[in-house]
């Protein structure tokens, strides 16, 4: 109690203290950083979560045959959310002499609760946002469906026993299905006309869908508590179960936006741990005062944690405030260029960076306190007596202990925790080897030169361990730094590049076989570049190694579903430009043979199908059986008709099929289309630019956030290097008065020391090149699956921007004890 006490009496005064104020500045930077960056990760975060649930049309879905019962809506209100419901079934429009089979969506107010619907005002015309739900007695409908019947917008065509008037064309809906799951053209009609069309009757097949949205944490509550309510035929969809190309980007996204938290993380711990080791140096000699009247080794090391703790919570609310600030700058920064407002903030990136800094302050800190509680009372006759170092053991495994608690709770990914740390370690690792390599060399090559070379390479050599453990501190930050900068420019731009410019953005389903070389006649004649037409054949899988695959057991859960969903088979010669074999062998283009089939490798895996097993399928109530040939990864970011089961060529030539294909339609060609439904009316054309423009839009939030981040952390990085300066800076000031006060010029005690930071930043640099290199090869391929392409410019940046940074660093923090008057600080000493 009584070193606590004197610990709280004695904290003003020692906060007044330099190397105080330098450790006060490190732990509040890092919270700082730590803040703003958990607030950019959060906000943006959760808006790229939001944009991502656009396919769904909600944050939670629940789609049933029954009615949905009025209490799930009051539910859900009682939660707080937001609500909606579509009812969604097959009937057959008229429109005078025409009639088409058609996917009618009624819908109530409110819908869609996540995205938006998109209408024109005729085929193939202008989007626009729509605002609402159809009025009353109009409808919206799809582009096919009106060239199947012949009318345009304004029109009425019939509904059961309702006529309705085609008030839009509907363009786009954010929970259409690009599956080509459905080939019959939709329209949307207001719900409450639903009644006058006599369509739903006891026994009509529809599918009744509740739409909730809101706070994560109250649909979380909500579902928790309508879950054991539901009955087994409701079927539940949240973002993560929806469609694999935007819940891609958004884990991208959130991938991105972690590494970055990361990154500031380790460099924070960085400069606690520099400014920490200089904290206890500079309190030895008290230590050894307060030994030397009688103080035991518990009081002291009592004493010190405590003013260190005090340290530490004082950094926190100084950090947290400059955070918030921080915070509120960017947000209104990116309000102007994000569309739509972010989510409100919350106070988990404060909980999470407060307690971190703390952690590292405490775990880097703490080797240098054990080190601190053994100081011989004798050094308050002998400054050079030194207390003995605690086990190096004893220092890496606190230190590595504190980063790796902060790391996980930080991202929750433990392959990137792996990456990261793993890689920082062995770059320190090299670093330090490096550095002592760098002392030997300069203790033996500074001869031949000017006095001011001579007098900065000395000083590399003399400090040995010191300049070392500079190296490590200087590369470590440059490397970070690196590396942030290549995933901000390099790596984000290999990632945007996957969602090729030439990529389709229609696609057209339920061709049939005689009606390809009409299509491919009406592009040419049009200018537009025909596309490939690729066959595909309705299936239902049947057994799996002769065991059937409603009874048979799956490794994972998405595998039950997969062998008993409605599978979509097509034939190839040639493997798809937008897949790559992982396993097995693809069959020769003339193959001749059993059937064989190609998996995706993450249903082979779901499924737990390996190469050699057999597969059956029902198609048109005929079995075909095939074996398993090869497994592929298949990129479906690249929007190119895409596969889970390919088979190998004259496997279906038997079976009914028809074909589909994508194509790259510039908004004047629109007039392709036009002619292309008007001629082809059983041909379904799905508009797919919306949702381009989502994944670019997911993309565009990411680039920012990442962009606003390396702000964050480049002052993180400075902060590094300012706290690698100022483990020294007692010697150089006292150095540099014994200079100065031998007649040395004040120039030449600058260049000398601008040389030393030459020579560190220079090792430094080149370090820092080489493992960002080796860094960022590693997280492109490894945690982003994109591929690695070398920039030389990352080299040059290291070693230019090693040198610069670590010179001017050096210099601002390194001035004041150059320009301090000689008889003051040797008064001091």
């Amino acid at each position: 109690m009584k070193a606590v006490l004197y610990a709280i009496r004695t904290f003003g005064r020692e906060i007044r203290s330099g190397e105080v104020v330098v450790l006060l500045a490190a732990v509040a930077l890092a919270v700082a950083a730590l803040t703003a960056v958990g607030f950019l990760t959060d906000r943006i975060g959760r808006a790229v979560e939001r944009q991502a649930n656009e396919v769904l049309a909600a944050d939670l879905r629940l789609r049933t045959p029954d009615p949905i019962p009025a209490a799930w809506h009051a539910t859900a209100s009682d939660h707080g959310l937001r609500s909606a419901e579509t009812q969604t079934f097959p009937s057959v429009v008229f429109a005078g002499d025409f009639s088409s089979l058609a996917t009618i969506k009624g819908v109530t107010e409110g819908y869609p609760l996540r995205g938006n619907v998109r209408i024109a005002s005729q085929l193939f015309g202008e989007q626009r946002v729509a605002e609402g739900v159809p009025a009353s007695g109009t409808i919206w409908a799809d582009g096919a469906l009106m060239a199947r019947l012949d009318v345009a917008v304004g029109d009425r065509v019939s509904i059961g026993e309702a006529e309705m008037v085609i008030d839009a064309v509907l363009m786009y809906r954010p929970d259409q299905s690009i599956g080509f799951a459905s080939l019959a053209p939709s329209l949307v009609i207001n719900a409450l006309d639903l009644p006058a069309t006599a369509l739903i009757n006891e026994g009509s097949r529809v599918s009744y869908a509740l739409l909730v949205a809101g706070d994560t944490n109250a649909v979380d509550d909500f579902y928790e508590e309508i879950e054991v309510l539901l009955p087994e035929s409701v079927r539940s969809r949240n973002r993560e179960e929806g469609s694999d190309r935007a819940s891609n980007a958004a884990d991208r996204a959130q991938r991105f936006l972690s590494l970055t938290a990361v990154i500031s993380l380790l460099l924070s711990a960085v400069a606690i741990a520099m400014s920490a080791r200089r904290f206890a140096h500079r309190r030895m000699d008290t230590v050894a005062l307060m030994k030397s009247l009688g103080a035991s080794q518990q009081f002291v090391i009592s004493a010190a944690f405590v003013q260190l703790v005090l340290l530490g919570i004082l950094g926190v609310l100084l950090g947290s405030v400059m955070g918030f600030v921080v915070e509120a700058l960017v947000t209104n920064m990116l309000a102007d260029v994000i569309q739509g407002d972010l989510p409100p903030a919350g106070f988990t990136p404060v909980f999470l960076a407060c307690g971190s800094a703390l952690i590292l302050l405490i775990g880097f800190a703490l080797p240098s306190l054990l080190q601190l509680r053994d100081t011989p009372p004798l050094r308050v006759l002998r400054h050079d007596e030194m207390p003995p170092a605690p086990s190096r053991l004893l220092v890496v495994g606190t230190s590595l202990l504190a980063v790796a608690v902060m790391l996980y709770q930080a991202i929750g990914d433990g392959l990137m925790l792996l990456i990261v740390l793993g890689g920082m370690l062995v770059v320190s690792a090299v670093l330090y080897v490096a550095g002592r390599g760098l002392v030997i060399l300069m203790g033996r090559s500074r001869g031949g030169v000017g006095i001011a070379w001579r007098y900065g390479l000395a000083n590399v050599a003399r400090r040995g361990r010191d300049s070392a453990i500079q190296v490590v501190a200087f590369g470590l930050g440059l490397t970070v730094l690196l590396l942030l900068t290549f995933v901000r420019t390099d790596l984000l731009e290999e990632w945007q590049q996957t969602l090729d410019a030439n990529a389709p953005n229609h696609f057209l389903i339920n061709i049939q076989p005689q009606e390809r070389s009409s299509i491919e006649a009406i592009f040419a004649a049009n200018g537009v570049a025909v596309p490939n037409f690729v066959p595909m054949v309705r299936a239902r899988m049947k057994t799996i190694n002769g065991a059937d695959v409603k009874e048979r057991e799956y490794p994972e859960e998405g595998g039950k579903w997969m062998a008993n969903r409605e599978q979509n088979l097509t034939w190839a010669t040639h493997i798809s430009e937008s897949n790559e074999l992982v396993d097995g062998e693809w069959w020769p283009a003339d193959y001749v043979g059993d059937p064989l089939v190609s998996l995706e490798e993450d249903a082979a895996r779901e499924l737990g199908v390996e190469l050699g097993d057999r597969l059956s399928f029902i198609i048109a109530g005929r079995e075909i059986e095939a074996k398993v040939a090869s497994t592929r990864k298949v990129n479906w970011d690249s929007f190119q008709p895409n596969f889970f089961l390919v088979m190998s060529p004259g496997s279906l030539d038997n079976y009914p099929s028809t074909f589909i294909s994508g194509a790259r339609i510039a908004e004047e060609g629109k007039r392709t289309l036009v002619e292309l439904v008007r001629s082809h009316p059983t041909v379904s054309v799905i508009d797919i630019d919306a949702i381009l423009v989502q994944i670019t839009g997911i993309l565009d939030k990411v680039s920012l956030a990442v962009q606003a981040v390396f702000v964050f952390t480049l002052a993180a990085g400075i902060a590094v290097l300012f706290a690698a300066v100022q483990s020294t800076i007692d010697e150089r000031r006292f150095e540099s008065a014994m200079l100065r006060a031998l007649g040395v010029r004040r120039r030449t005690v600058l260049s000398g020391v601008l040389t030393e930071f030459v020579a560190l930043g220079f090792a430094a640099g080149l370090l820092a090149a080489a493992g960002a290199s080796i860094l960022a090869a590693i997280v492109t391929i490894q945690l982003f699956e994109l591929d690695y392409a070398f920039n030389p410019l990352l080299w040059l940046a290291g070693l230019l921007g090693g040198i610069a940074l670590v010179c001017v660093s050096g210099f601002i923090a390194a001035r004041g004890a150059i320009n301090a008057p000689p008889v003051d600080v040797l008064r001091a000493a």
